[in-house]
């Protein structure tokens, strides 16, 4: 089964039968769905939705039957084209739009695709308007519009540059210093939309580019996912062009990963770490993260007098709890970073500028700048289960067993420990438990989820 829906949106495989994977069938389905929710929540005319795409090779036939689906509403599109999931979220307001559809599958394969649905601040939905539009989907609710009231499809392929123009005029930004410092930095956007935002970013701070798989034509030259196993090629690039650091971005471009001048990661958990450290050094306030992100962010927040909150797993859990305690920067420890001065969305472009800032500022090296930080090493593991085993249960057990600790229940099971912590979670689309750990060194994380998962074992 590789259509996958759920309240974010809906995603799977191109081709293969309708209602196993992602068919034009499925698209103009869900596409549909949400048009008619909006039609029913804001009961009013001309409605106005801003749709944009990534390069995978599947994206322009999506395209077109989402946005002509969403014309036979009634409904007006605003075509931005090639983008990216900031460059669309930050559109939907400008536009004054009702809502946006990103069409990206993130990080996945070439293979899969998805339908991202925005709400009219170009933020993901609420899983409240998740449901309802899954129900609307089920039941095939739509009512197409009459022929003198088919909506239009209107190009706008300047939104990139927007977005790039929104991100240079934050007053947190050091603009001149990063200037002076005449940056090289090497780029690595997987063939895809950061191929084309990125590097015109960059040009317009004075830094030297250095572009590698920039060409949108959505053939990805690597797993698309920016973890360190997949990134040999920018690695050693990196170092041969002498370059300051090097940029990788997935291929919608809300992720962002960084490289040091010797090739060695950054560290993918470090992006937000670092951003983090330049805005509350400008900006003091609280900060937030997942459960499943590291223990650093929370150590540089106290460190410059701030809160750190940590919310469940999943983009609007973040923005909820960052909105909730006013918090100045957050995002995930997956290399997410959401700055709300300009929106509450994970944003590669924001992450880029806020790091040459910092950068620039600091006058140290990448990896000087690694070594600042506190070091903490995760280990990423899952155990595979039967089906009919009962997760929650496995679950309950273990937050029983970790009483005596600081245990948090608010998505899956969170165990901290003094020097450690553990994060245990089921997954929703499979039966497995996630086990997420860190500790000082990664021989510790590694033997403290060897325990959680032998704990685990004993009690299945």
């Amino acid at each position: 089964m590789t259509l996958i829906k759920s309240i974010s949106g809906i995603r799977g495989t191109i081709g293969g039968k309708p209602d196993d994977n992602l068919t034009p069938i499925d698209a103009v389905k869900f596409a549909a769905a949400y048009g008619t929710w909006l039609k029913s929540t804001l009961n009013k005319e001309n409605i106005r939705v801003v749709v944009g795409r990534d390069a995978r090779i599947s994206g322009e036939m999506i395209q077109n039957l989402v946005a002509y689906t969403l014309v036979g509403l009634g409904i007006e599109v605003i075509d931005t084209g090639l983008s990216t999931t900031p460059t669309v979220e930050v559109a939907v307001p400008m536009e004054k739009a009702d809502g946006g559809i990103i069409l990206t599958a993130s990080h996945n394969p070439k293979q899969w695709n998805a339908l991202k649905l925005l709400n009219n601040k170009g933020e993901f939905l609420s899983g409240k308007d998740g449901k309802e539009i899954l129900k609307i989907a089920e039941k095939n609710d739509f009512s197409f519009a009459l022929v003198d009231e088919l909506g239009k499809i209107i190009k706008n392929d300047t939104y990139i540059d927007k977005h790039i123009e929104a991100v240079l005029n934050l007053k947190v930004l050091d603009l001149e210093a990063i200037k002076k410092k005449r940056f090289k930095v090497v780029v690595d956007a997987v063939n895809s939309t950061g191929g084309i935002a990125i590097p015109r970013l960059l040009k317009k701070l004075g830094v030297e580019v250095v572009e590698l798989y920039c060409e949108p034509t959505g053939h990805f030259p690597h797993n698309p996912e920016p973890l360190k196993e997949h990134l040999g090629d920018i690695s050693a690039k990196v170092v041969a062009e002498k370059a300051d650091f090097g940029i990788v971005v997935d291929p919608d471009v809300d992720r962002l990963a960084l490289i040091c001048e010797d090739g060695e990661m950054f560290g993918e958990e470090y992006t937000l770490v670092a951003c983090a450290d330049y805005i509350l050094g400008k900006t003091p306030g609280n900060t937030a993260s997942n459960l499943s992100s590291s223990r650093a962010l929370r150590d540089v927040t106290e460190k410059h007098g701030g809160k750190y909150f940590a919310s469940a797993v999943g983009e609007v859990n973040v923005v909820e709890m960052m909105k909730k305690h006013n918090v100045v920067i957050g995002g995930e420890g997956n290399g997410g970073v959401i700055y709300p001065e300009l929106h509450y969305g994970r944003d590669a472009l924001v992450g880029v500028a806020v790091f040459l800032s910092l950068l620039a500022t600091k006058n140290v090296s990448v990896k000087q700048l690694r070594a600042s930080y506190p070091a903490y090493f995760m280990s990423k593991n899952k155990i595979e289960l039967t089906p009919e085993v009962n997760v929650d249960l496995i679950l309950q057990k273990m937050a029983e067993k970790y009483a005596h600790e600081n245990v948090n229940t608010i998505d899956g099971v969170k165990i901290d420990f003094a020097e450690s912590w553990a994060h245990l979670r089921k997954s929703n689309t499979e039966p497995i438990i996630r086990i997420y750990t860190e500790a000082k060194s990664q021989a510790q994380a590694d033997d403290l989820a060897m325990k959680i998962i032998a704990d685990i074992q004993s009690v299945v």
